[in-house]
């Protein structure tokens, strides 16, 4: 009964506006108060053992390296990159828009981060070379969600420190589901392109153009495989490489593009800071939640449940990731990796899935929850950018989620596309 008072509390809270962070604490320390007023006296000490993680520190470094990178010049450089490299192949700059969105997704870690700082850039240049205004913001918010799935990933680090998980072996877990969704949208796009006609105008090849926008981009692509080279083969640590993503992002922003500032610099670190607090508060209540919710033994009442229905493994993976789907609509992608994991991990486990597949599971299926309504992040960057309303960015977008949706499937009923790369690289898939 109690626990039933905690989770009507959670909902009642969450609908009267109150922020989720605060809802989840509410009903928490409510939930204690009543039922065993002893424990007051560690909600202090548990919020803060949820936020003290060396692995936290890497999430504001990973965004404050995508913040300069947007501010300091290599966004431009990027899409002038990608636009030379695919210039002969039909599409344009909807494929322009969906490459550069997996290379950015290996530097900001980040699906918002990815609509904000590439969709002002991609946006305004689909609609000058042709595209329909729903077709640009639609591949826009569909390709950022590559941005949490393409190592490194910001929600992967939250999801290592709750499952137990090598951040490494996670980073790897989510390469193929990436790429191929990247992949998927790429085939999409160029269909739809030769079907009305969306062609790049035919140019002469410029050499020295070609040679200057190749070298300009080069220094942006040199960081996300740093990022994943030096994570994966243990060189460093995950906040280790961070902090370097952010030196190497001010380097280049100031000594090789000239355009960062010191004013520049300090935007970001407040954009960052704002940002990564109220994750770091999400995680810190979250902490009480999920050990009120293990006091009360319910990841073991669920996973009993589970386990005595003798269903077929591929028949919990379908269900899941339509509960994934559905949660992923309603809350964000942090809370929801809170809050998800602890419960569905030891049923998956139980089942014979790895804590890898279950982690690019998670991660694949909340991304599509960033470009669906009502929460919808990408689709809110998205409207501030060109004001058109999040339902009709969602319509635009959503063939390009369709491709989202067919490599969740394919992830949660064939284990090798997350566990073959970690396991040839020698982790362990548990």
């Amino acid at each position: 009964m109690a626990m039933l008072i905690l989770l009507i509390l959670l909902i009642a809270f969450a609908i009267i506006g109150v922020p989720l962070a605060f809802a989840i604490g509410a009903s928490c320390i409510t939930y204690i108060q009543a039922s065993a007023p002893n424990f007051m006296s560690m909600i202090p000490q548990r919020i803060w053992n949820g936020a003290f993680s060396e692995l936290m520190i890497a999430m504001p470094l990973f965004m404050l390296a995508g913040e300069l990178m947007n501010v300091g010049g290599m966004t431009q450089r990027l899409m002038d990159f990608c636009t030379e490299l695919l210039r002969p192949i039909n599409g344009g700059l909807g494929e322009v828009n969906v490459v550069a969105s997996m290379i950015f997704g290996g530097i900001s870690g980040s699906s918002v981060a990815d609509t904000s700082a590439l969709g002002s850039i991609e946006i305004p240049a689909m609609i000058d070379a042709g595209y329909p205004e729903g077709t640009a913001t639609g591949v826009t918010v569909a390709s950022s969600t590559m941005g949490m799935i393409i190592p490194p990933s910001t929600p992967m680090i939250v999801y290592s420190m709750i499952s137990g998980g090598s951040v490494g072996a996670l980073f790897m877990a989510g390469a193929i589901p990436g790429i191929l969704i990247g992949l998927t949208q790429l085939a999409l796009v160029y269909i739809l392109s030769v079907k009305n006609g969306w062609h790049p105008k035919k140019e002469k090849f410029d050499g020295e153009r070609f040679k200057k926008r190749i070298l300009g981009g080069l220094p942006a692509l040199l960081l996300p495989l740093f990022i994943i080279i030096c994570v994966s083969f243990g060189v460093c640590t995950a906040s280790e490489s961070a902090g370097v993503a952010v030196l190497y992002s001010m380097l280049v922003g100031f000594l090789i593009y000239k355009e960062l500032t010191w004013k520049q610099v300090w935007e970001a670190l407040k954009k960052s800071f704002i940002s990564s607090s109220s994750i770091m508060i999400i995680i810190g209540f979250t902490t009480i939640f999920t050990w009120v919710l293990t006091m009360q033994g319910v990841p073991k009442l669920v996973a009993d449940f589970f386990m005595a229905l003798n269903m077929p493994a591929y028949g919990i993976a379908l269900i899941f990731v339509i509960m994934i789907l559905i949660i992923g609509t309603f809350i964000d992608v942090s809370p929801a990796i809170l809050l998800l994991t602890p419960i569905l991990l030891p049923v998956m486990n139980g089942y014979g899935f790895s804590t890898l597949q279950f982690g690019a599971m998670m991660i694949t299926g909340l991304a599509i929850g960033l470009v669906t309504p009502p929460v919808g992040m990408c689709l809110n960057a998205c409207n501030k950018i060109n004001g058109m309303p999040v339902i009709e960015i969602f319509k635009h977008a959503l063939p390009y989620i369709i491709c989202n949706i067919i490599v969740l499937i394919a992830i949660s009923v064939w284990a090798p596309l997350t566990t073959w790369l970690p396991s040839l690289l020698g982790y362990s898939l548990y």
